[in-house]
């Protein structure tokens, strides 16, 4: 269909189609809503927060009580999806948090020990889940050097790291599969309500719908402007992925996804994932308080010296095995809140309009109980799972 000078006319108009527009548009897709979803570019793509090859995932999210029933939820969808097209879209290599009592640190995603509130969690809902103490870390996993005799490791054996631009492409293909439309290539440059009603404004196409769900990501504050525009900052964050001596041991089934809180200063914990294809290298990644950039001035992979100074700091301090030797870096970027919680709720001037971006870094494990709750909001006027905790009014 050339969409050229046309308007459209459709119920639900979905703008953004990484993790959290993928999922709505799916989602309202399997209710019956005439829906369209608009990127700018093809998704999945490698342009803004929902790319990397990976993602790691559990339920017993430290983040707080009102994120495990969206992680839960992710996780049970994952595993209709995985049924329905016959593919792995998340591996249970299992996640395990190390790190020992933090006093005094840097909260990480909201969450003043980030361990000790994973363990909560936990408990409070009945994850399953193992403590292992220091001497039976450094007897499990040999990967790791220099755990401190304080340590602990918190092992979700259900758990493990996602696949994003599988689970993107997914569910965008599902969706078209249930009459859902998709514009691929295309700005929207002004979104207004008038009369009730919501017009998308495109480079291509003007919009009429009945609903919108903005999931745009780092694009958001400069298509609605205030109040987000002084709320909503965007990071530049580095992904690495290094050589080494023998990929066998970080095989899933041999290293799970970890978090590891090497001393109780934020700046020193990381990330680290399981190899499935050596070719690929092993993927370092850290979340980092960077400043506030414009995002569009990004480029796609980061310097070489931040993939060699990420190495000195962490990898090869930490791990046994992997090499200096850099096989691959990008970036992506975080659009992020002041409290680093979400953003899921009416825009205040636009009733008929839901913003569910900004993430701050950790939402893609949530991402498909998200894009099903707004979905139930649309379609049935209130959603199953509670999300009063990330309404805007908290910034106002």
């Amino acid at each position: 269909m050339s969409w050229n000078t046309s308007t459209i006319q459709t119920d639900v108009v979905v703008i953004g189609l990484g993790a959290m527009g993928a999922s709505t548009l799916y989602q309202l897709a399997k209710r019956g809503e005439r829906v369209l979803g608009i990127d700018r570019f093809v998704p999945p793509h490698a342009k803004g927060s929902s790319h990397g090859g990976t993602r790691v995932t559990r339920e017993a999210v430290g983040e707080g009580p009102a994120y495990v029933p969206l992680a839960v939820r992710s996780h049970e969808i994952i595993a209709d999806l995985e049924k329905e097209f016959g593919e792995t879209f998340l591996v249970k290599s299992g996640t395990l948090i190390v790190g020992s009592p933090m006093k005094g640190a840097t909260p990480l995603h909201g969450a003043q020990d980030f361990l000790a509130s994973s363990i909560a969690m936990a408990e409070e809902f009945g994850v399953e889940h193992e403590i292992l103490n220091a001497e039976q870390l450094r007897a499990r996993y040999p990967q790791f050097r220099n755990f401190r005799d304080t340590d602990r490791g918190y092992l979700e054996p259900n758990a493990g790291y996602m696949l994003p631009e599988a689970l993107i492409n997914a569910q965008i293909k599902g969706a078209r599969a249930l009459g859902a439309e998709v514009m691929t290539d295309t700005v929207v440059e002004k979104l207004e309500q008038v009369d009730g009603k919501v017009v998308v404004h495109t480079n291509n196409a003007t919009v009429h719908a009945k609903r919108a769900v903005v999931a745009a990501g780092g694009w958001t504050r400069g298509l609605l402007g205030a109040p987000f525009d002084r709320i909503l900052t965007v990071t530049r964050q580095t992904i690495h992925w290094y050589d080494a001596d023998d990929f066998a041991p970080f095989a899933p089934e041999k290293m799970p996804v970890f978090i590891w809180f090497v001393t109780d200063r934020l700046e020193d914990y990381f990330t680290g994932f399981p190899v499935t294809d050596p070719r690929e290298g092993v993927k370092m990644v850290a979340s980092r308080d960077t400043p506030d950039i414009d995002h569009e001035t990004i480029g796609p992979k980061a310097e070489r010296w931040e993939s060699d100074d990420f190495y000195s700091k962490h990898v090869g301090p930490n791990m046994v095995g992997v090499k200096p030797d850099v096989v691959n870096n990008a970036t992506c970027f975080y659009t992020n809140t002041p409290d680093n919680g979400f953003i899921i709720d009416a825009h205040p001037e636009m009733d008929k309009v839901i913003v569910i971006s900004a993430c701050s870094g950790h939402g893609f494990k949530h991402s498909l109980g998200i894009g099903e709750a707004v979905a139930q909001v649309i379609h049935d006027g209130k959603s199953k799972i509670d999300l009063s905790a990330f309404t805007l009014a908290r910034f106002l």
